[in-house]
Order: C-alpha cells, then structure tokens, then sequence
C-alpha cells in the first residue's frame, strides 16, 4: 500500500497529462484523433529515449494510464525483445508487451456490444 504523496503524485501527473490534452482539443484546431495519436508517439520517443521511465517510477499510474503510458509500453516491449531476439523483436516486442492491455479491450468490448443494444442516430 502506497503513502498518501505517491497517490497525490500519481493524480497530479496523469491528470496533467490530461488536462493538457483536454487544453489541445478546447483551444487548438489538432483533432482528438491527432492528439491521441501525438501522445502515443511522444509515450514511444520518450521512452526510446529514457527520460519516460523516471517519470514511471516518480507517478506510477500516473504515468502509464494515459495514452504516453501505452507508447512508453511498447518502446520498452521493443527495447526488450530486441535484446532478446536481435530483429524480430522489432516485430513482436510491441504487441507482446502490450498483449494483456490489448486482449481486455477486446474483452471489454465485445462483453459491452452483448449488453448493451445501440440506438441509431434520428
């Protein structure tokens, strides 16, 4: 169980992360798509780089629940299978790493469209 000050971290970083994309799609013509999409690649290069993974051990879920969280598994998916497999792990180490995250929105999904009947739009 963590203290008080990890949580509050935790809160203020991953609802930074968040407010600053809220902040882009109020105050910017970048579509969600695009900001979505902008964070992923920054989550990936900050972590090909190193500077992602002091930010995790600082935030925690903080860090990882946002979309850079989801880039930053994947860079360190790749980083580790490439060390393990030399080239192939350029292919697989993403999808590997993220295989759990990816198989729960499948889950996810496919358990919500059996429960609930959409609506068509009038």
């Amino acid at each position: 169980m963590g203290s008080w000050t990890e949580y509050l971290w935790a809160f203020l970083v991953g609802g930074g992360l968040c407010a600053l994309a809220q902040f882009l799609i109020d105050r910017t013509r970048i579509t969600p798509a695009r900001i979505l999409v902008m964070y992923v690649v920054a989550g990936v290069f900050l972590g090909a780089v190193g500077l992602y993974k002091p930010l995790v051990e600082f935030a925690g879920t903080g860090a990882t629940t946002p979309l850079t969280g989801f880039g930053y598994l994947i860079a360190e998916g790749v980083r580790k299978a490439v060390d393990k497999d030399g080239f192939m792990g350029i292919l697989t180490g993403g999808i590997t790493a993220a295989a759990g995250g990816i198989t729960a929105a499948v889950v996810f999904s496919l358990l919500a469209s059996c429960l609930v009947r959409s609506k068509p739009k009038p």
